[in-house]
């Protein structure tokens, strides 16, 4: 074997072994990422932005369809502006960056590199804002926020992140809460239709809210080593920023009224999100709709016929890319084709199509799944029918496994010894009925280290036995977990 080729296929850490190393070795090998000079900091590589890419664009399409205009507003905020709203300051006070100097002069007024972009939103709204024929303002951006973040880990947790918020201001309490609640929805489409990741849709209590928000609701997923992540929030805001901000408008009843306003988002956490719940030991698996490539063609052609086999693969990959197929052709003649499998596999791309002298006499191409490893012989001339098919079953079938593991790794209990005994050996969502109060949400998550990922929506209307803490009355059936 070629030195290269012994280089290459250094194994990945075992995820059973240690799934943190694990999650570092796919990131890094698989080229997602790389580590800045910058603590706590990454760059996105190529293959891992054009992964973002994909996503942004399903999900910027959905936010478009829903009646919202994507806009910019500046990195840069002015500190008056952020004191303005003491309960948002004191939620982020702890994480923001702050520029106190233009160069060699210091700054009359310090400035936050924005950790949310609440504050200067608001200043705006307030100026464009007059009249109720204003409203309402559905406005999105694509952009990136400062974290000062203590322990980071790529894409889950960096000190810079790229993200889209969204901020609309309305005219009454049941907009406000109509629009929380659709783009809640938005995400839970995008989540499963396109990172094949199902998710559970709830409302967030009341110490987990967002600092300011008068409901906060969320989409909680399930990772592969049993811990949720939040893979988006929708935060009904009130009137409280507006109240703060002074964005007030004139009702066709004559009368100046404060607006409603929502904020909502979800950032590059969930290419965090399909790695952890799609990938395996030999590295990534991505879901088609969002793979940077859907098929990579690899030519098996030795010397006496490569020119043959690299013009027929050549004309496939065109014919496949003319359909609408992400795909390319890997014909570098300095690895063999085992290693290219192996380097395929790993970045986790959907399908391969294998093609060798063989096959061309037989009319044929094979194709390899990601997801599963099976593979299957497809003549030449239906492959234009039978990719797109193929890639639709293996979206399919990973949403499917996904949710598989998790109603595997969901358990019910409102017995607190049980319960902490599921923590601990089991993880994985928790089902138990909760009272309602913040001391046993408390001392539920120092002694277990488990939170109130949401109160699920699809389970609101079935009352709780007890509360698995006090054994008081229980008021809510909550999802519990470990989380990152």
């Amino acid at each position: 074997m070629a030195k290269q080729e012994k280089e290459f296929v250094k194994e990945i850490t075992p995820r059973s072994e240690d799934y943190s190393q694990w999650y570092l070795d796919v990131v890094l090998k698989a080229e997602l990422m790389d580590y800045s000079p910058v603590k706590g900091c990454m760059v996105i590589r190529p293959y891992g932005y054009a992964l973002w890419e994909n996503m942004q664009q399903g999900l910027d399409r959905r936010i478009k369809e829903t009646g919202h205009r994507n806009a910019y507003f500046p990195l840069f905020i002015p500190e008056s502006l952020l004191q303005k709203e003491a309960e948002h300051v004191e939620g982020f006070a702890p994480e923001v960056a702050w520029v106190t100097h233009g160069g060699n002069e210091k700054l009359t007024e310090r400035l936050v590199v924005r950790p949310t972009s609440e504050t200067i939103i608001c200043e705006m709204y307030r100026r464009w804002i007059q009249s109720y024929r204003d409203l309402p303002v559905l406005i999105n951006q694509w952009c990136n926020v400062v974290r000062w973040e203590k322990v980071t880990r790529p894409f889950l947790r960096t000190s810079e992140f790229l993200w889209q918020e969204g901020h609309t201001a309305h005219r009454t309490q049941e907009e406000a809460e109509t629009e929380t609640l659709k783009m809640l929805e938005v995400y839970r489409d995008f989540v499963e239709n396109d990172l094949a990741i199902p998710v559970i849709t709830g409302k967030k209590t009341e110490k987990e809210k967002f600092a300011g928000a008068m409901h906060t609701y969320s989409i909680e997923a399930l990772m592969s080593d049993g811990k949720a992540l939040q893979a988006g929030t929708s935060h009904n805001l009130g009137t409280h920023f507006s109240t703060v901000f002074d964005i007030t408008f004139l009702d066709s009843d004559g009368e100046l009224k404060h607006v409603w306003q929502t904020s909502w988002g979800s950032s590059t956490r969930l290419v965090g999100a399909i790695i952890m719940v799609h990938g395996d030991d030999r590295g990534l698996v991505l879901p088609p709709k969002v793979a940077p490539m859907q098929v990579i063609v690899v030519p098996i052609a030795p010397k006496k016929t490569r020119e043959t086999v690299l013009q027929k693969a050549a004309e496939l990959t065109e014919e496949l890319k003319k359909a609408g197929i992400r795909i390319e052709m890997d014909d570098r003649e300095e690895y063999s084709p085992g290693w290219k499998f192996n380097e395929w596999e790993m970045k986790g791309v959907p399908v391969r199509i294998e093609l060798g002298p063989r096959d061309l006499e037989a009319g044929q191409a094979v194709l390899a799944r990601r997801d599963t490893g099976e593979k299957e012989a497809v003549e030449l001339d239906s492959l234009t029918t039978r990719v797109p098919e193929l890639l639709a079953a293996i979206q399919a079938n990973m949403y499917q496994k996904a949710l598989a593991f998790r109603e595997e790794n969901t358990h019910r209990t409102d017995d607190y010894e049980e319960f902490k005994k599921i923590i601990d050996e089991k993880r994985g969502f928790v089902i138990s009925g909760w009272c309602g109060q913040e001391a046993c949400e408390l001392a539920i998550k120092e002694e277990t280290k488990a939170t109130i990922r949401n109160l699920p929506f699809h389970l609101q209307d079935e009352k709780a036995a007890k509360c698995v803490y006090c054994s008081g009355e229980g008021k809510h059936l909550a999802c519990f977990a470990r989380a990152y």
